[in-house]
């Protein structure tokens, strides 16, 4: 199994809950991808893209279950990022977890899978 990880504003990601599906940040739609990180690339992710932000979700996600909607495409310093041109399935979530701010101001990641 392949692991990728999206990080999400607990707000949205309840809202998808609801739905049933992820379409989403304002970043993806823009885009017109969903922006996930692998397990070597979500640190740095947290650190440029969420730095000092709270409230936050670090969602696993069975990239397998993504099937040809899933794209590897080279993004900072040419590393490839994984990207979906189509709604999350939130049948292809393993996990969410709380990604909350430590005393020093970064993000607590809990044991990631490699």
């Amino acid at each position: 199994m392949r692991i990728i990880y999206k990080i999400c504003i607990r707000s949205l990601w309840r809202e998808a809950e609801a739905s049933g599906r992820f379409d989403g940040a304002p970043i993806d739609v823009q885009d017109g991808y969903l922006h996930f990180s692998t397990v070597s690339q979500v640190h740095e992710t947290a650190a440029r893209h969420f730095a000092g932000q709270n409230d936050l979700l670090l969602i696993a996600i069975d990239a397998e279950q993504l099937g040809e909607d899933l794209r590897y495409e080279p993004s900072r310093g040419g590393d490839l990022f994984p990207h979906l041109y189509a709604p999350l399935p939130l049948s292809a979530v393993l996990w969410t977890r709380p990604l909350d701010l430590g005393a020093d101001g970064r993000h607590i990641f809990p044991d990631l899978d490699t």
